[in-house]
């Protein structure tokens, strides 16, 4: 089995691909992109035809987008126990993607200063900021870990935005719900390790 290869910058989203890389415990090397820069190079491109990180390349297959970066090293890896058996997967799959749809659209939109007026909400996925949150406060009250009673890949995900909104101030009120969860997960070794790796990449 090849080495992973993983393309990212240390101000992106691929932050979160890290650490889900840390968790797993494998090996990998790391290829650092810049904006406008070597992000648009053919050679890049030819990756994701998108130009954006993270991505990342393992026995000849390209993976992009990071909920489904997380799902794969999740399977590709399953000796790190990131992915519920199959047959226990429905609140995996669902929060994993409620992460990737509802979540992360309705936080952009808020940031980009957009917020669908009442009788355009059922035009978008999420309905409204308020919905998504008030649903995932629900989840976190009454379940430890996103998918259940222990952390998965689908944390890695789910948990950065949070973590993240609660440092910038993006998910509005800090939930008490929001705050036990990342305080939960924040301080995870691999968590650490990524973060060291990114700050010293980003210096």
């Amino acid at each position: 089995m090849s080495l992973v290869q993983f393309y990212t910058n240390p101000m992106s989203r691929g932050r979160i691909v890290r650490w889900m890389l840390e968790e797993t415990g494998i090996e990998y090397e790391t290829h650092i992109l810049t904006y406008n820069g070597t992000m648009k190079d053919a050679a890049y491109l030819a990756i994701n035809p998108m130009g954006k990180v993270p991505a990342i390349v393992h026995d000849g297959h390209v993976v992009t987008e990071c909920a489904a970066i997380c799902a794969y090293l999740a399977d590709a890896f399953p000796q790190a126990g990131l992915a519920p058996p199959p047959h226990q997967r429905a609140d995996y799959y669902r929060w994993l993607f409620f992460g990737a749809g509802p979540l992360e659209t309705a936080l952009s939109n808020k940031a980009l200063g957009f917020v669908p007026p009442p009788e355009k909400e059922r035009v978008v996925g999420y309905g409204n900021l308020e919905n998504v949150l008030n649903t995932l406060d629900l989840r976190l009250r009454e379940s430890p870990y996103i998918a259940g009673d222990s952390f998965t890949a689908a944390d890695v995900y789910v948990g950065a935005q949070i973590v993240w909104g609660i440092q910038f101030g993006t998910l509005g009120d800090n939930r008490p719900s929001f705050q036990a969860y990342a305080d939960r997960i924040k301080d995870r070794p691999a968590a650490a390790r990524a973060n060291r790796l990114d700050e010293e990449a980003a210096a």
